[in-house]
């Protein structure tokens, strides 16, 4: 399953997931949502930006 994935796209897909949980940890533990929102704006950019080099190259 994973062998149709590069390994730099596999890493920015952690590296999302990581974030994901950062934003929860400021969020709920620290209780710093200002933080917590603008950490957890990236995850979603990185994958569009992801998306958009993949369809780049594909075209």
């Amino acid at each position: 399953m994973f062998k149709k994935f590069k390994a730099s796209e596999l890493i920015i897909v952690v590296m999302v997931v990581v974030l994901i949980f950062v934003s929860e940890y400021y969020y709920i533990v620290l209780k710093d949502p200002h933080r917590a929102i603008f950490i957890g704006l990236w995850p979603p950019t990185i994958m569009a930006l992801l998306i958009f080099f993949n369809m780049k190259k594909q075209s």
